[in-house]
């Protein structure tokens, strides 16, 4: 099978200001964040000849490219599942870099969470799938599918509520040292999380993401021209994309085991493409709308056995100086929710050195997709 392993890199990342409610269009903040990329990586939009971006994005690549000058556009695509196409989008842009369709390849992510409306709430989007059996009985939200997950994880292996308050300090404490996370100058104690008021039990306030309007953009290019770019390349070392047989997104219910999510698919062919193993990974960007996904997350890419999830979390082995640093920009929980692309750029930021909460030596990074719906991962590896 054809790799493109190292074959290309990201070169350049951009964001716009992250808050509850921002002025500008979806459109807007999209093109600040795209613009702001190609000038970190030093590349005319002229030079854009490729996109890729979700099927849950309200901007598309045709306004998308009169609005920055593109060129001729000769790739584009779009990844399903919300929080699960995330890091798909680089892996789209990488192979089609790889295999010569493109040279210089976008992907973004636009949202205006925050101030608009949440997708869920929908009903003639929502029942003609199966969520016409559960919707009407009381499963009305993603936080409602997971807590289901994060209790019969709690049943079956013993994980605690300290499980899940120990990621979410983790992702406020690195948010913490970052300026520009939502929650930077708000910190997190142990009576503040048990003491919230419930979501949908047993998660409460704290184990769910931000409410946010922001954008953000990578550019994804040969690792030839990443040689000429303006920081050091960050390499994409492997990509996959996970669709578990019989899968039913959020809850899982039609599969022998439900909390065997798709994270465990997409692990199976990242690892095996890649060079090196959950034992060489440096720091990791874990998809965190809901603490719960983490310990589930953990499990499925290999960093621990299967149940072990909650326990890892101990000691504390996600924070600076644990075994495994996660979500070291505050991650979706603390920094900005802007389904998970932003775990994307803080990858990139750990491996140039540049993050506000830098893993000293980083040189290799796991970056997932939203674990319970079909989901994508990337390895990242920093340049000798």
């Amino acid at each position: 099978m054809p790799s493109f392993k190292d074959a290309t890199a990201i070169v350049g990342i951009g964001q716009t200001p992250f808050a509850r409610q921002l002025p500008e269009s979806e459109k807007t903040l999209a093109c600040r964040a795209i613009l702001a990329a190609l000038d970190d990586a030093g590349i005319a939009p002229s030079e854009v000849d490729a996109f890729a971006s979700y099927t849950m994005e309200e901007t598309d690549e045709v306004e998308v490219a009169k609005a920055i000058g593109a060129g001729d556009v000769t790739f584009f695509s779009k990844v399903g599942y919300g929080g699960g196409g995330s890091c798909a989008t680089v892996g789209h842009l990488a192979a089609a870099i790889a295999t010569g369709q493109a040279s210089v390849g976008v992907a973004w992510r636009s949202r205006k969470r925050g101030s608009g409306p949440r997708p869920w709430t929908n009903t003639t989007v929502q029942l003609p799938t199966p969520a016409q059996w559960t919707r009407p009985f009381g499963l009305l939200r993603p936080a409602d599918e997971i807590a289901m997950l994060a209790r019969r994880h709690m049943h079956e292996y013993g994980t605690t509520r300290d499980h899940l308050f120990n990621v979410a300090l983790a992702c406020r404490n690195r948010a913490n040292q970052n300026p520009a996370a939502m929650m930077y100058d708000r910190p997190l104690t142990r009576d503040m999380y048990m003491t919230s008021r419930w979501i949908s039990e047993p998660l409460c306030l704290f184990d769910n993401c931000l409410e946010t309007d922001g954008a953000l953009a990578c550019v994804v290019v040969s690792a030839e021209r990443a040689r000429d770019c303006r920081h050091r390349p960050v390499y994409v070392h492997s990509a996959a994309q996970g669709l578990p047989a019989q899968h039913h997104g959020m809850v899982n219910y039609w599969t022998d085991d439900p909390l065997s999510g798709p994270a465990w698919t997409a692990a199976r062919h990242l690892w095996k493409q890649a060079d090196f193993g959950p034992e060489d990974v440096d720091v990791a960007q874990i998809y965190d709308a809901f603490t719960a996904l983490i310990p589930l997350s953990l499990e499925g890419y290999g960093f621990c056995g299967r149940g072990e999830g909650g326990a890892f979390t101990e000691g504390g082995a996600l924070e600076s100086g644990g075994r495994l640093p996660i979500n070291t920009g505050g991650g979706g929980l603390s920094e900005a929710y802007v389904h998970g692309f932003n775990l994307i750029n803080e990858g990139v930021k750990q491996l140039r050195g540049t993050s506000t909460a830098q893993v000293p030596d980083a040189a290799t990074c796991l970056v997932t997709a939203g674990e319970g719906v079909p989901t994508s991962a990337l390895l990242l590896r920093g340049d000798a």
